[in-house]
């Protein structure tokens, strides 16, 4: 058995699924995003302890470590990002027995790890993986977390060039597939990082609609 990883006191789950999601994530990602799925469980984890919220922390570790399975080559389909690494996910756990109801909500806290106003008004698992992901990408809800446990997470998995790599891999999913960015912020990513990539504009959508007015 592994050692488990601790900050703050705390100690992340080290079950045998836990462990087997962790190797999954591994194999799917390269450092910087292997690091980043790990960060986001333990911001989901500071936020929780903080708001006193009450949650399964073997979910939400699951989940945040698979929440970007669909930014990896070898788990994308056709659809969302999102989409693509909740249905991932899933699979992993239905093959390894994890309860339906639970894989149910991993699901729903991958593929709507990205909606705000969605995600935090879901259950407790899946907003927090919501709000750990976007504390690692954006610093949102920052403040809710000690200074000294976001220096001993970076300390434990350095970002070593994030930014770039995070806009990198999301530009590619744009590239190969526009469809999916339509009225996201992926779009805005897209049309920067990729030479000269067209996606629909939302609003020329509506227009185009097949009535008459």
């Amino acid at each position: 058995m592994s050692e488990a990883v601790s900050i703050g006191g705390l100690v992340a789950p080290n079950s045998d699924l836990a462990r087997k999601a962790a190797a999954l994530a591994e194999q799917a990602h390269s450092k910087v995003l292997l690091n980043h799925v790990h960060r986001t469980w333990w911001f989901a984890e500071f936020i929780g302890r903080k708001r006193e919220m009450k949650y399964d922390r073997e979910l939400v570790y699951i989940a945040s470590l698979l929440h970007d399975l669909g930014l990896s080559p070898s788990h994308a389909a056709d659809r969302r990002f999102e989409v693509d690494g909740a249905d991932a996910a899933s699979r992993f756990l239905l093959a390894n027995d994890y309860p339906t109801s639970k894989a149910e909500i991993v699901w729903d806290a991958i593929a709507l790890h990205s909606v705000a106003d969605i995600a935090d008004r879901r259950q407790a698992e899946v907003a927090l993986v919501h709000f750990g992901a976007h504390v690692d990408v954006m610093g949102l809800r920052i403040e809710e977390i000690t200074p000294s446990l976001i220096d001993d997470t970076l300390a434990l998995y350095p970002r070593i060039g994030m930014k770039a790599a995070f806009t990198e891999a999301l530009a590619e999913v744009a590239r190969k597939k526009p469809h999916t960015a339509i009225g996201t912020g992926l779009a805005d990513i897209g049309r920067r990082l990729v030479h000269g990539l067209e996606i629909p504009n939302v609003c020329d959508i509506i227009h185009a609609a097949p009535f008459d007015s």
